[in-house]
């Protein structure tokens, strides 16, 4: 069967500099069905399907090449190559294991780590109304400086996102782990406001240099239609953070109350401290590069390289090669980079307010300091729950814009009923608006943990190359995190009991993100149709094929499988 070879797609070298170039070879259809004919080629140019040759070169950066040395008899090299020795071949059930290796120990150990970050991040809020502002003799805007010290350092170090690219993730994540760990535990050693901003800033640094990245860092695991679900479970660590927090701050508020020291340094110090302990136990379970994975046996690490085309045997080879700038300089010019990222701005005005506000919110509505630690965190276990249904549904059905739309408006009608309760509250009863003001929360706040969770998922959904995702991310969380320098202002003090300003605000915000949600997926709808007319004039120049069967190749399964090679040119179907 002759092998027709146009210009090359989706090449990568391995670390020696050598390449696995596409082959484009003629395949027939039997005429009474659509499988795959074993007979000659119907016309001298078909259909064409891909084929990648890595006899050029075997014994070079090639994976597969030391499994011969373990895998011997016929039957354990079944489903290593194709049928003809050209590429590598694993069934489904292998995939489908090594996910689910990586579903069960990266995943939840990431989200481990999130939630410590989170709880470190997010515990000022519980540490306020257990004596933190009257033993410091805080104002309200110096509370409010205690809060924004620390985005305003989260944003300068957005950069540190693309160190993932740089740097091996086992140590990048737990110096990062420990750092963090460190300098949220010595916040109880505070005695001024000046000494806690410091403190407050230099936490900022060291969760900026982690989560921002950690989306883009599990793209290098799964496939862009695996990762919404994979997301879900590492930021619904932030609700669970967050319901955590305030149910250990009602135990530790309770119990140390007559204690040696203030109830607010014990929940520094015991909420920060485990952070240290974890970073050791990073340092050997965080895998470098799937095929680094120690939890995988040898076969699994082929497996789990090869299903998302990874071409370098090591991770540590990468970091020798050559860095795409060209990649990243193409995604900064991107518009749709920018219509996530302010997305991003607009749902973080609500993310970064509430988790923090809301114990003296509830505190507001009448309830005393222990009944808002513990009213505050049944409705962040709520969110938890629809952060991963709703993560779950969207990778199911391949789709964003529908659920980040859906949540966002729901989010928004929440607030704006908190808002119009509050201001209308000398026409209702005090247990009416009571209740009123804190059923809403439920929705308000499991709409903005989803809606984060998609957004990030949907900015890296339409990226191939790595340093792509990264810009991506970094504009994301660039612009993104600007959004709680306003959010850590909107419930000032003055504003209570009813904080109808800032309910209102984040109204009016999450309803922004549904419209730029809904102009993304009108852009990228019309970005999709021109690409599969284009492509499906140059399929018919090369053979008759049935439209279903285009799209079929179209939108594929994989990262690289979603691109359309026929032309030379990386085509990309975007994820709407």
């Amino acid at each position: 069967m002759a092998d027709l070879q146009p210009s090359a797609v989706g090449t990568s070298s391995n670390s020696s500099g050598t390449s696995s170039n596409p082959r484009f070879t003629p395949v027939s259809y039997d005429q009474d069905s659509d499988s795959l004919a074993s007979g000659p080629a119907k016309s001298p140019i078909g259909p064409l399907r891909v084929e990648t040759n890595f006899d050029d070169h075997p014994d070079v950066g090639d994976p597969l090449s030391d499994l011969e040395n373990e895998y011997n008899t016929s039957a354990e090299l079944e489903g290593k190559f194709r049928q003809g020795g050209s590429a590598p071949r694993y069934t489904s059930e292998e995939e489908s294991e090594v996910v689910k290796r990586f579903d069960r120990r990266l995943v939840p150990f990431l989200a481990l780590l999130y939630l410590l970050a989170f709880l470190d991040r997010s515990n000022i809020g519980n540490a306020k109304i257990a004596g933190l502002q009257e033993d410091l003799q805080l104002s309200p805007s110096q509370y409010e400086w205690l809060l924004t010290a620390f985005y305003i350092t989260y944003i300068l170090f957005e950069w540190m996102t693309l160190m993932y690219r740089l740097v091996p993730p086992h140590i990048y994540i737990s110096l990062c782990v420990c750092g963090w760990g460190l300098i949220a535990s010595f916040q109880c050693l505070a005695t001024s406001f000046w000494g806690l901003v410091v403190l407050r800033a230099l936490l900022g640094i060291t969760e900026a240099a982690f989560g921002p990245g950690v989306p883009f860092y599990l793209s290098l695991f799964y496939r862009r239609h695996e990762l919404a679900f994979r997301n879900g479970l590492f930021i619904s660590a932030a609700p669970l953070a967050t319901s955590f927090a305030s149910s250990l701050a009602f135990l530790i508020v309770k119990f140390s109350s007559d204690g040696p020291i203030s109830p607010w340094r014990t929940l520094f110090l015991v909420e920060g401290f485990p952070s240290v302990v974890v970073a050791v136990f990073a340092w050997f379970l965080i895998p470098d590069s799937p095929g680094q994975a120690r939890f995988l046996n040898r076969r699994q690490r082929m497996v789990a390289q090869q299903r998302l085309e990874e071409n370098t045997v090591d991770y540590q080879q990468s970091y020798g090669s050559r860095f795409n700038w060209r990649e990243i300089l193409k995604t900064a010019s991107d518009p749709k980079a920018y219509m996530a990222a302010f997305m991003f701005f607009s749902c973080n005005v609500a993310f970064s307010s509430m988790p923090v506000f809301l114990p003296t919110i509830i505190k507001d509505m009448g309830y005393s300091s222990l009944q808002a630690q513990a009213l505050s965190a049944p409705p962040y276990l709520v969110a938890f729950v629809v952060v991963l249904l709703t993560a779950y549904a969207s990778d199911h059905s391949r789709s964003r814009s529908t659920y980040l739309i859906a949540h966002a408006l729901i989010s928004s009608i929440a607030y704006l009923a908190i808002a119009l309760t509050g201001h209308f509250h000398s026409h209702l009863s005090p247990a009416l608006h009571t209740f009123i003001r804190y059923i809403c929360v439920y929705p308000a706040t499991a709409g903005f943990f989803s809606a984060i969770t998609l957004i990030i998922t949907w900015s890296m959904d339409n990226r191939v190359e790595k340093e792509g995702k990264g810009a991506s991310i970094a504009i994301l969380n660039i612009i993104g995190q600007c959004g709680p320098l306003l959010g850590t202002r909107l419930y000032p003090q003055s504003d209570g009991p009813w904080y109808v300003r800032g309910m209102a605000t984040c109204s009016f915000f999450m309803i922004v993100v549904a419209v730029l949600a809904l102009a993304m997926r009108i852009l990228l709808q019309r970005m999709n149709r021109a690409v599969a007319d284009s492509t499906y004039t140059i399929v018919e120049q090369a053979g008759p094929v049935e439209r279903g069967e285009e799209r079929d190749v179209l939108m594929g399964g994989g990262r690289r499988d979603d691109l359309e090679h026929s032309t030379g040119d990386k085509r990309l179907v975007y994820i709407i």
